[in-house]
């Protein structure tokens, strides 16, 4: 059974780590929420660790660096996790080839240029030429549909090419505007019968990459003392059950149009009858991260 509470500090002392998602959790694209960032400084300040856990198609630096812009200041976390770093290691490790065609827009091409040390990426070539595919997103995140893609992705099945996604994430809310991610071009592919690679959540990848940035930190902790915080339900809290830790359900984020007017006060009974279909129910649910 779920439980509702009404702010992260009713449940902080039990835990402490934190991997908490971003985009629909602390910030809407455009602004963060001062509620959530208060909260997350607070968990700090009582001791805890904040990982900051994003299906973002972009390494960490990238992703650092439009917390500026976003209002998110550094005193509210600890560590970085994307999609994108792990998916950076998996395309180095040549996954799916040396020579590969980047289906994404510009202004994810730091995920091919800002490796960490010792990691090189494969050659970026045209579609003719690939062995593989690396998905950031669609080209046009704000025009394109999933489907405008089927023509390429027949071709590319055809040819056996595997595509890796570096963001599972089907879609997210800019502010009010909804646009689709990479996991909805993977997830097409799939249908289509082509062979699609994840990295970011639910994935057990950008997991371990936490535990290992945790562990380099010097910080080892149990699961026991873990909660995952996310708005996604088949993503951040899909993965936090899998991982074996427990989980908090933003209800205010990507599905806030199902349980009633108020972002920040779900109605239980429709919170309750829309989970019954979930087969991964979160331990917790509130309305905004505060």
């Amino acid at each position: 059974m779920t439980e509702m509470i009404d702010s992260l500090a009713a449940i902080a002392a039990r835990y402490d780590v934190l991997f908490c998602d971003l985009w629909g959790c602390v910030h809407d694209g455009e602004r963060a929420w001062p509620a959530a960032v208060s909260a997350l400084q607070a968990f700090r300040a009582g001791g805890g660790k904040v990982v900051l856990m994003t299906n973002a198609p972009r390494p960490a630096p990238a992703v650092e660096k439009g917390f500026q812009r976003l209002g998110i200041p550094d005193d509210a976390w600890d560590l970085i996790v994307s999609s994108g770093d792990a998916a950076q290691e998996a395309m180095a490790n040549g996954a799916v080839g040396r020579k590969i065609w980047h289906l994404g827009p510009e202004k994810d091409y730091r995920f091919f240029t800002d490796l960490p040390e010792g990691l090189t990426a494969p050659e970026r070539v045209p579609f003719e030429q690939a062995e593989g595919i690396v998905c950031t997103g669609p080209f046009d995140e704000f025009n394109d549909h999933p489907d405008d893609y089927r023509g390429t992705f027949l071709a590319a099945k055809t040819r056996g090419l595997k595509l890796l996604c570096a963001n599972p994430d089907i879609v997210v809310d800019l502010g009010h505007q909804r646009i689709w991610c990479a996991g909805a071009l993977a997830a097409v592919y799939t249908e289509m019968g082509g062979e699609s690679l994840y990295f970011g959540k639910p994935h057990p990848p950008i997991y371990d990459l936490a535990r290992r940035k945790l562990a380099q930190a010097g910080i080892d902790v149990h699961s026991d003392h873990v909660l995952a915080i996310g708005d996604g339900i088949d993503t951040d809290i899909r993965g936090g059950v899998g991982e074996g830790v427990d989980t908090l359900f933003i209800t205010g984020g990507l599905e806030v149009a199902r349980f009633g007017d108020d972002p920040t006060a779900p109605e239980p009974d429709l919170l309750r009858d829309w989970l019954k279909g979930r087969d991964t129910p979160p331990r917790f649910a509130m309305g905004r991260l505060r």
